[in-house]
């Protein structure tokens, strides 16, 4: 049965190395020492490790199963979310003032990324009620935060987000679901959602769905959305639970993976929902958390990559076929283990120097969220919108990428269930399609981000990149293995950048042609750029005297591997974003 460990040295190193947690100005960073920083991801680790991750193939084996209209999830899936609940993981990173523990956001992501590598199907139930639980939080009632938010906190209750419905994905504007005005000053919501996951469970006592509708007499597509709070069970005025809503389960969906979180279709027949935030502005209620659930997702697909390496370096130093090329290096056994021969090391290095680099992006990510909600700083908010299309596309495709690598390595048991590493590929799938697939998540980098303020965002990242590498070319080991790689790759992300304004202008396909390729050249650019901080500051740990020379030399040898070997896809990118839109678009239609 495949395992996993929490990386809580590496962890603990971007955050105090790289990030520098406890010396930011944000409130709440001051907190955050090493003592108390380890002491927070060792409890959650041993709950990945002892309870999460055995639940893991039992949820991909036996599912979710509809009975009488209710969910129930997989064997010991309650008694874990007991456990989640009791130790109020739950909460966080919440408010206090309705029981949360107000950790930063960057601590809350950490956690989360262990629950999601430990048991991504569980972790979902969870993660879509703190998503729930933010947009309550900004867009909400005094009234309605007092009647909903203690108990989605302790995790009594959960939450969901409904969007989809089986004509309109993408284009929300499309959506048929209404929400007829009552006297009492609630609504009635009737349509169907589908792909709602965790759309019902036996998990906790209430589900708060957000359910996006139109009300009748509204501005025509999106700008006449808005978003409803509706409860599965109503809540009477002292707290308690009333008469169950009129939402009900039309089915589960039978999916590729992910079988331990339950994928709903839910049908409202009139059931009674309540206006969160204004009439019309559903859509700006969403993308409250919007950068929190993208980058969230762009996690899951690292953390599956990381506990599908995890598995893969175990068996590689295990598995005993053929000999070192150079000679033996276990003469008494009949053969070597795989993991000396070159091809495994260099698959086992990619996985490697992906994981740890988008494990420091994502850190990064969620402190510039923290600094942006915390602090009110416009340019974080900034950066970070700018960064979360490439967060959530790149980070997933190359979590797939990397898990798919992973099986490989086990060979044929890489193909059999019961290795486990089927599962992980599987399961990290979803990450590239769910929350906005990633074609989407190109066309918003390309076709909104790159011009948000006018350019001022990406301009300030290029600036960024450009103020690191003059600050630090006086490092000639920094200089040689890590600075030059990033420069060249900078340059062509801003050449493509370039075309764009040039040829985009001309015809906006030219641009949105080269979208998917120039999400991923700011991927490995945002990868190189992590890479030469972690350098940096492995160098400064090894020159100050840091006890544990191993992991520092370890990190700059890993981020060497990745500078040399992925940073040269930006050159392949660029090349093919200025060859146009003539190519893509050279069959009409019929001709496919």
């Amino acid at each position: 049965m495949p395992s996993y460990t929490a990386p809580i040295q590496d962890m603990q190193f971007i955050l105090h190395n790289l990030l520098d947690v406890s010396a930011q100005d944000i409130p709440g960073y001051a907190d955050l020492e090493t003592d108390f920083t380890s002491a927070v991801m060792e409890e959650a680790g041993k709950l990945a490790r002892d309870v999460l991750a055995p639940l893991n193939a039992v949820g991909d084996t036996v599912g979710c199963r509809l009975e009488n209209g209710v969910v129930r999830t997989p064997p010991g899936f309650k008694e874990a979310y007991a456990q989640l609940c009791d130790g109020g993981w739950t909460g966080l990173d919440c408010d206090p003032a309705y029981g949360g523990q107000g950790l930063p956001y960057v601590m809350q992501t950490a956690v989360g990324e262990m629950f999601s590598a430990a048991n991504m199907s569980f972790q979902v139930y969870n993660g879509l009620t703190h998503g729930a639980v933010s947009a309550i939080n900004v867009h909400a009632t005094d009234a309605q935060k007092a009647t909903y938010l203690p108990n989605m906190i302790s995790g009594k209750w959960s939450g969901t987000m409904n969007l989809t419905e089986p004509h309109a994905g993408t284009d929300l504007g499309m959506m048929r679901t209404k929400a007829e005005p009552q006297a009492d000053g609630s609504y009635r919501v009737t349509g169907q959602k589908i792909f709602i996951s965790g759309g019902d469970q036996d998990l906790t006592e209430n589900i708060i769905h957000l359910v996006l509708a139109k009300i009748p007499g509204g501005p025509a597509d999106i700008k006449g959305v808005s978003l409803f709070i509706v409860p599965k069970f109503l809540v009477n005025a002292d707290g308690s639970l009333g008469a169950r809503n009129a939402v009900s389960v039309g089915k589960i969906e039978e999916k590729m993976g992910l079988h331990g979180n339950a994928t709903c279709v839910l049908n409202y027949d009139g059931a009674v929902g309540y206006l969160l935030g204004q009439e019309h502005k559903g859509m700006r209620a969403m993308f409250t958390m919007m950068n929190e659930a993208r980058l969230s997702v762009g996690l899951q697909g690292y953390a599956q990559a990381d506990v599908a390496y995890q598995n893969a370096v175990a068996y590689a130093n295990d598995r005993l076929q053929g000999r070192d090329v150079t000679g033996a290096k276990n003469p008494e056994g009949p053969a070597d283990p795989i993991i000396v021969h070159p091809d495994i090391r260099r698959n086992l290095m990619d996985q490697k120097s992906f994981v740890e680099g988008a494990r420091a992006l994502t850190f990064w990510g969620a402190h510039l969220i923290d600094r942006a909600h915390r602090l009110d700083d416009k340019a974080a908010d900034g950066l970070i919108s700018l960064l979360i299309p490439v967060i959530k596309g790149f980070l997933t495709d190359k979590g797939f990428d990397s898990a798919i690598a992973a099986q490989q390595v086990f060979g044929g048991h890489g193909y059999i269930e019961e290795w486990g590493m089927s599962q992980y590929a599987r399961d990290a799938r979803i990450a590239m399609i769910y929350e906005g697939a990633n074609g989407v998540q190109a066309l918003d980098l390309v076709g909104r981000k790159l011009a948000l303020d006018g350019g001022k965002h990406v301009m300030g990242f290029f600036e960024m990149v450009k103020a690191f590498i003059k600050e630090n070319e006086g490092h000639a080991d920094l200089k040689s293995g890590f600075l030059d790689p990033l420069k060249a790759a900078s340059k062509d992300v801003q050449a493509a950048a370039m075309y764009f304004m040039q040829e985009g202008v001309k015809s906006p396909n030219n641009a949105l042609a080269g979208s998917y390729d120039f999400m991923h050249m700011m991927g490995h650019a945002c990868l190189g750029l992590m890479w030469a901080r972690m350098a940096r500051a492995a160098y400064g740990a090894l020159e100050s005297g840091a006890a544990d020379r191993a992991f520092y030399e370890t990190k700059i040898a890993t981020g060497r591997y990745y500078m040399a070997r992925q940073m040269p896809a930006t050159a392949l990118h660029l090349a093919r974003i200025t060859t146009g839109a003539a190519p893509v678009m050279a069959l009409e239609a019929a001709n496919f």
